[in-house]
């Protein structure tokens, strides 16, 4: 016998009697159907009581033979009840089954989703960094660097405050990579550039310009003296002496500084008055500055 029409649910496209309102999730309506079916099922077997009841005073001899007729009548109709309930029950059970692994499905796609996310956003973030930062020291490059002195100018000119820039170059580095390997100059690089981040203020910015040049930025700068009086601290920690690879070395540099807004107004004037000034003070330098240290 089919189920009645009138008793069956949304999984079979048919009426809801349920109660569940029409914008509901499809695994809310399963749900509510699951307690429709189970409310049929106890329904079912409250009447299989009454009829077993029925039939146990039969035997006993105290029910009258129609009453007897009546409830093995009633037992057929509820066992027609249970079957179709058991019918309706393994639908919305599969159903169930269905939408459940469809949900998981989503949330793996998701999973999914946002983990690729991530690992764009990741290189993306990756990608940037190495497009503005140098990749054996991880300072700030030239790039970088002139966006940040192109803001720090605009800073000064809109305040009144001065800048320095500085220009600074290993001396005779070239015969540490001939002498000892590219790998150590390398590490002497990133000696020196942890030095000289190390000994600025946390607003000033430090960049490797390219080969053994570097690039120094301070900000709001009290006057030439006071660079000055900086530029020889920092020439005194990059002499300093360090071990790399057994190697004991010791290495000196040049510097030039030009001052905003007496030795120029934009980027590249500073960046070429403090190259200048940097190359004549290399011309004054004698010998080799590079050496084993004693």
């Amino acid at each position: 016998m089919s189920p009645d029409p009138t008793e069956s649910s949304a999984v079979d496209g048919q009426s809801d009697t349920t109660g569940t309102p029409p914008d509901a999730t499809p695994l809310v309506r399963l749900l509510e159907q699951a307690e429709h079916v189970q409310d049929k099922v106890a329904e079912a077997a409250t009447d299989l009581s009454e009829v077993n009841t029925k039939l146990k005073t039969h035997v006993s001899g105290n029910a009258p033979f129609l009453d007897v007729v009546d409830a093995l009548d009633h037992s057929s109709e509820i066992e027609v009840r249970v079957h179709e309930a058991a019918e309706e029950l393994v639908v919305v059970n599969d159903s169930l089954a269905a939408e459940i692994e469809a949900r998981q499905h989503l949330e793996d796609e998701l999973v999914r989703s946002r983990s690729a996310l991530t690992v764009s956003h990741l290189r993306e973030q990756r990608a940037r960094h190495d497009s503005l930062h140098d990749v054996v020291t991880g300072l700030p490059n030239a790039r970088l660097f002139a966006d940040r002195l192109e803001t720090a100018i605009a800073q000064a000119e809109r305040h009144g405050w001065r800048l320095a820039v500085m220009f600074i170059d290993l001396d005779a580095f070239k015969s540490v990579n001939d002498r000892y390997g590219h790998h150590v100059g390398d590490e002497l690089l990133c000696v020196v550039a942890e030095r000289l981040r190390e000994n600025v203020r946390g607003g000033d910015s430090v960049c490797r310009r390219s080969g053994d040049e570097f690039l120094v930025l301070l900000l709001e700068i009290r006057d030439r003296e006071s660079a000055a009086a900086t530029a020889n601290a920092l020439l005194a920690e990059v002499a300093a002496p360090c071990t790399i690879d057994g190697v004991s070395l010791e290495v000196r540099a040049s510097l030039g500084i030009a001052m905003y807004p007496e030795d120029g107004r934009t980027p590249l004037e500073l960046l070429k008055h403090a190259d200048a000034a940097m190359y004549g003070k290399k011309r004054q330098s004698l010998g080799d500055a590079v050496s084993p240290a004693p």
